[in-house]
């Protein structure tokens, strides 16, 4: 009953977020504020899954103006997460493929996301300096997901290099978001716990070059991994005071 009524609503609500949002950023394509307003519409849906959500902020987090945002990237659930995370100015970085996705690859676009083709590594590349390119000349942030893929309950998988060449190029922070575990969402219950998102300290990237990568990559990943398992055991309490049924 729950998951009949739930697929219902969120159709309808998306139906109507989507068609009235593709209306006007036709006569106002590709803004940055269109994600930030985008996200946090679609990220009210959490609550209607039964998800107890939980946003955080550092405080050094708050005095970023122009960064590249990284975050763990879990399942579809991400959508109604994270997407509360997400701050004014910033757009995200997706995977070319998602126009072809009916209806929503068209809107993402318009709404001035950045798509980059991960299959071909020039155009990669070049869509790296693209993103370096608009963090400097427009002052927006850049948020992307360096897994790389949905890591669906293995923990958080290594990092791709994109976020972190985009960082030291553009000579901005990255900015560690994550959030608590996910997997044990399940549509067709009442109540789903709680769920944690964090903006972590920001990490500089002032003064490293190309050959400084890898050593930012692992220390982000380190930073990340153990911040989750934190919020994970965090979450697990909180649970185990609240019934789920």
């Amino acid at each position: 009953m729950y998951f009949v009524l739930r697929i219902l609503l969120v159709t309808v609500f998306a139906s109507l977020v989507f068609v009235l949002s593709f209306i006007y950023f036709l006569f106002s394509p590709r803004k940055p504020k269109h994600v930030y307003h985008l996200s946090h519409i679609f990220g009210k849906v959490s609550s209607l899954f039964g998800m107890t959500l939980s946003v955080r902020e550092s405080d050094m987090s708050k005095g970023v103006k122009t960064g590249v945002y990284i975050a763990n990237h879990q399942n579809n659930w991400d959508l109604l997460t994270l997407s509360n995370a997400v701050r004014p100015g910033v757009v995200t970085v997706g995977k070319k493929s998602l126009l072809f996705i009916p209806f929503f690859g068209l809107i993402y676009w318009l709404s001035g996301n950045i798509l980059i083709d991960r299959n071909n590594r020039s155009k990669a590349v070049g869509t790296i300096n693209q993103v370096v390119d608009k963090i400097k000349e427009r002052h927006v942030s850049v948020w992307m997901f360096p897994e790389g893929t949905r890591s669906r309950g293995r923990g958080l998988l290594p990092f791709k290099a994109g976020a972190f060449h985009a960082a030291i190029q553009a000579g901005v922070p990255i900015v560690p978001v994550v959030c608590s575990s996910t997997q044990h969402v399940n549509p067709f219950k009442r109540k789903n716990g709680h769920v944690i998102v964090e903006i972590l300290d920001p990490i500089s990237t002032e003064g490293m070059k190309k050959e400084d990568v890898r050593k930012l990559s692992v220390r982000c990943h380190e930073i990340m991994a153990a911040r989750i398992l934190e919020l994970d055991l965090e979450v697990a309490a909180l649970n185990a005071q609240t019934v789920i049924v």
